[in-house]
């Protein structure tokens, strides 16, 4: 049987299972197992539903398994920041709230007399994003101290998504980097930080790089899935592993990853934390072999997720992608939508972006005329 190779990748809105094989020298690709990911309100708040997840990485494996491949090895990748607290039993302690939630939002100003941001930046490199993994403990300390209390672990998605499958736990360092928790220079947690936060050390594992092997699954997945295989890290963090995937020829090229968010920057050998790349909100996330991706947030495909979303909660049916971009490109020019309907429920759209462009005309806005794209927007603001 050829050697396959299994890489679980999940963003914001979907994950995908995707077997690789060479053949004839060159790497192959096939995707086997596609699910949706999607925010809940739960508590107050927005927070993934970690349990859907966990039984859709599970699900993906046996649907390898199903379509004739038993992968060597299976990798796992998430966006950054978010994490869980477990207790001493590996059971998670309260909800696994989102970076989209808002609980984090004055954070920042209240930590400036505890941790000014020029100095939180200047030992991490990490630039200020209001929902960094740092913003997020110090708002549950505030908000739930008995969870942090009674934490024994830290994990990040994707490590928590490796101890379902393994029982292993382990923190890996693309993601860990991105919390603004561990030293641009150390790449290692923070004790100076940490302390001045008052947050629990003890809660913070050893941290692990790319490559290493956590184990095999546990013997209930095995059973599920039909096969065994090792867990190994990637780069969890899921820019990590695409700027590694970027096929470059040198060390100037300049890297465009783009999702939910895209990710605008370069690779470098040592951090960049001056002053000067503070203030210009430039962040330095840890990547593979130590080395650092020098990047901005910039606009990705956020709102046509959200629109995709906004449409399924309206109709119970979720357009796919290529829909929504035939409904844009088919859009009239400038001032009227006129939908061709080409998904189920658009209709209920159509008074909705009138009367947004409507209430522009009459507030005597300049900027009304917009391209499509922009009337997909203005349709479901």
């Amino acid at each position: 049987m050829q050697t396959c190779y299994l890489a679980v990748d999940i963003g914001a809105s979907s994950g995908r299972h995707i077997i690789g094989t060479v053949e004839h020298g060159v790497m192959a690709l096939h995707e086997v197992y596609r699910f949706e990911n999607r925010l809940i309100e739960k508590n107050g708040h927005l927070c993934w539903d970690m349990e859907g997840l966990v039984q859709n990485v599970i699900e993906g494996l046996k649907a390898a398994h199903d379509a004739g491949y038993t992968p060597t090895t299976v990798g796992i990748d998430t966006w950054a920041v978010d994490f869980l607290l477990l207790d001493a039993d590996g059971t998670p302690i309260g909800d696994s709230v989102a970076y989209r939630d808002g609980r984090t939002a004055a954070m920042r100003e209240e930590l400036e007399p505890i941790l000014p941001f020029t100095k939180l930046y200047a030992r991490t490199g990490i630039q200020y994003q209001s929902f960094n993994t740092v913003y997020q403990l110090c708002a549950l300390k505030k908000e739930h101290p008995e969870q942090l209390a009674a934490a024994k672990h830290f994990l990040m998605v994707p490590d928590y998504l490796n101890y379902r499958l393994t029982g292993v736990m382990a923190n890996e360092y693309t993601n860990a980097s991105t919390t603004a928790l561990v030293g641009a220079i150390s790449k290692d947690w923070d004790d100076e930080i940490i302390n001045r936060l008052g947050l629990p050390r003890k809660i913070f594992g050893r941290i692990s790089t790319p490559g290493t092997k956590l184990g095999n699954l546990s013997s209930a997945v095995k059973d599920y899935v039909g096969f065994d295989c090792t867990v190994v890290l990637p780069a969890t963090h899921d820019t990590g592993s695409a700027f590694l995937a970027v096929p470059a020829r040198d060390d100037k090229a300049v890297y465009l990853s783009s999702g939910t968010w895209s990710l605008l920057g370069v690779e470098n050998k040592d951090p960049i934390t001056p002053p000067a790349s503070m203030q210009a909100n430039f962040t330095n996330e840890g990547g593979y072999e130590y080395r650092y991706r020098y990047l901005k947030n910039i606009m990705g495909l956020w709102m046509i997720q959200s629109v995709r979303r906004e449409l399924g909660e309206q109709t119970g049916t979720r357009p796919s992608f290529p829909e929504l971009i035939a409904a844009a490109q088919e859009a009239s020019s400038r001032d009227r939508i006129h939908w061709r309907r080409p998904f189920p429920g658009a209709e209920i759209h159509d008074q909705r972006s009138q009367g947004c462009l409507q209430r522009r005309r009459q507030t005597g806005s300049r900027h009304h005329r917009r391209s499509d794209a922009d009337h997909l927007q203005l349709a479901f603001a």
